[in-house]
């Protein structure tokens, strides 16, 4: 029987990341653009949106999509490991983060903890899309994005 399935879901990962670096953007961007008697509002508007994407879209990795993976591969295991050690660096930076926002409404405090965001981000979805596009797009499953991807996706 041939496989009628619409959704390549390495496919769909790569677009979920493309919306996450674009939320990251558009934080930078607010954060720069921003009147100077709102800085705190912004700071936390713009920023708390760009974490709340990227925190959710790991959360939902985490619950559901490498739970399924493992199940289907568990030779993934170190893989998933990693990842799940990645985003628990990336939610520990979050943190850094939000504190520094709270504390201070120089934007340039959120570009540097932005920046080390960025960094640890973008090394996370190389290898998440190298180590996962493939084996995603050969799963005859039918996920639900929102559970998988977050609500990103």
């Amino acid at each position: 029987m041939p496989n009628d399935r619409v959704t390549a879901w390495g496919g769909e990962l790569q677009r979920v990341h493309g919306k996450l670096r674009t939320a990251l953007a558009l934080a930078r961007a607010g954060l720069d653009g921003g009147d100077p008697a709102d800085a705190a509002t912004d700071l936390l508007l713009f920023c708390h949106g760009f974490c709340a994407a990227l925190s959710g879209h790991h959360r939902a990795e985490d619950g559901s999509l490498f739970p399924e993976l493992l199940r289907a591969r568990p030779d993934l295991a170190p893989v998933v490991a990693k990842l799940t050690q990645d985003h628990n660096m990336i939610e520990h930076l979050i943190g850094g983060l939000q504190k520094a926002v709270a504390d201070s409404t120089d934007p340039e405090v959120a570009h540097r903890h932005l920046d080390g965001i960025e960094a640890v981000m973008e090394t996370h979805f190389r290898y998440e899309e190298k180590q996962l596009g493939a084996v995603l797009d050969g799963m005859d499953t039918d996920f639900d994005r929102t559970e998988i991807f977050g609500p990103i996706s």
